[in-house]
């Protein structure tokens, strides 16, 4: 719930009232239970809420019923992410890669959308205004996908012959990975002296960045930023962000960056495994970066890099051969991830996970 006001923040509205209701399974018609839908009703009297987001991904038929119950906008948590995504896509390939994610999205929902006119449907010689508009829709719809699909496809036809080239060039890829909000464009910055865009929110920024850095043994690699991840990330940003994913599967190695402050840390980093996984991923070599370790030395504000390491590694025990404990606002720990990076490329002892 934490998470979802997060979300919510992000896209911009103000959290006025939080509810849960734990059911072994979702209610057919309005996705929650009677009481639940009485006491929900109860409280747009007390605070005035205009729009309920709830945290699963609704049928067309449960948000309509709920709006009409309720008499405010209902959106579900696929639809609150691609409304972030769309705020937050800044190049032509971002905004086209979200606008592919929310007409998927709302193309099996464009029924719930003529729920008032289906009793002009359904038979012959009852054929309507209703049905035939829903028709029109959805092939204008489909039409619009293909465009789209055409669009991302030249882009990565593109991207694959760049890639082509700086294959050729041998220098190697190394790609940032993680939760959304773990702090990865923080690190590209402090690595790189880069100036990407980075705020304390989720999905602060969307559009892959790649920036040259010199490691100590003055191998030159190609740093690459990509779009964090998130529990229950619709599966049509996936699909839209194909051509952008696709840089993780030509990285050479993978930096998974992890939010150690977070107290779901363990719970994001088994969510960024899955996804890797769904992205026949999870094979690839590569190190985890435990990132804002200083905002768990918080109390005390005078922590130097070697003290405060040091203190870690006998709190939290010393680090495995694939792990590395850093600040990225600070720079503390870079230097030693600088030289596993240059390691992981010689040797090859990136340590795959499972």
């Amino acid at each position: 719930m934490a998470e979802l006001v997060q979300l919510v923040t992000s896209a911009g509205a103000e959290v006025v009232g939080k509810i849960i209701q734990h059911l072994t399974g979702t209610s057919g018609a309005y996705y929650v239970g009677k009481g639940k839908l009485q006491e929900l009703i109860d409280l747009r009297e007390k605070l005035d809420y205009t729009v309920l987001v709830l945290d699963d991904e609704l049928a067309p038929s449960q948000q309509h019923n709920l709006e009409e119950a309720l008499k405010v906008k209902v959106i579900d948590r696929a639809a609150l992410i691609l409304d972030i995504f769309a705020r937050r896509a800044r190049t032509r390939e971002g905004r086209l890669q979200v606008e592919l994610a929310q007409h998927q999205y709302l193309l099996p929902r464009l029924a719930g959308q003529w729920l008032h006119l289906e009793r002009l449907g359904g038979g012959i010689g009852t054929r309507g205004p209703g049905e035939s508009q829903l028709e029109t829709d959805r092939r204008l719809i489909r039409r619009k996908i293909q465009h789209l699909k055409e669009q991302i496809e030249d882009v990565r036809k593109q991207r694959s012959l760049y890639r082509q080239k700086r294959q050729k060039s041998g220098v190697p890829v190394v790609a940032l990975v993680g939760y959304t909000n773990a702090g990865k464009s923080t690190l590209l910055n402090a690595l790189c002296q880069a100036d990407v865009l980075t705020d304390d929110r989720l999905f602060a920024t969307l559009d892959s960045t790649t920036r040259r850095l010199t490691l100590p043994d003055r191998t030159t690699v190609l740093l690459t930023d990509t779009v964090g991840f998130i529990r229950k990330l619709p599966p049509a940003i996936i699909s839209a962000f194909r051509a952008t994913l696709e840089e993780l599967g030509e990285a050479n190695l993978l930096l998974h960056v992890v939010d150690l402050a977070s107290p779901d840390a363990a719970a994001q980093c088994r969510t960024v495994e899955d996804i890797l996984g769904e992205l026949a991923l999870a094979d690839k070599p590569r190190l985890t970066v435990l990132n804002k370790i200083d905002l768990l030395l918080e109390r005390q504000r005078y922590w130097d890099e070697k003290s405060a390491l040091d203190y870690l590694s006998k709190e939290v025990g010393p680090p495995d051969a694939d792990t590395v404990l850093v600040s990225a606002v600070r720079k503390w720990g870079l230097a030693r991830l600088q030289e596993m990076i240059s390691g992981c490329l010689v040797g090859n002892t990136a340590v795959p996970k499972s």
